[in-house]
């Protein structure tokens, strides 16, 4: 598996219709369950372990500190967030935006 999706039922449903598996979560104990899932040591075969868990922002802002802190780590799955429904969530920067912060061009 390459990717994974954790976020709102209309985001997962999405991601599903191109192929894309994923878990509805829409409270940080169901998200903090799924992250845990594919981050923590876990018996799941290498196989089904992603290479990228897709996150929407509002299932990120429920996780900040663990996702932070498993960033860190450098190991696999790569953590992605993507905008809701509803656009970016306050606060947030578009990758764009964060493009042109870290190396001052616009892109």
């Amino acid at each position: 598996m390459d990717f994974y999706t954790i976020g709102s039922r209309e985001i997962v449903l999405a991601f599903k219709l191109t192929g894309i598996e994923g878990t509805v979560a829409e409270t940080r104990t169901e998200v903090l369950e799924a992250f845990n899932r594919f981050t923590k040591q876990s018996d799941l075969p290498e196989d089904q372990k992603p290479r990228i868990l897709i996150l929407t922002e509002d299932a990120a802002v429920l996780i900040e500190k663990e996702e932070y802190e498993w960033q860190k780590t450098g190991k696999y799955p790569l953590v992605v967030e993507v905008p809701g429904l509803n656009g970016h969530a306050e606060g947030r920067k578009s990758l764009s935006e964060a493009i042109r912060h870290a190396v001052g061009i616009s892109v």
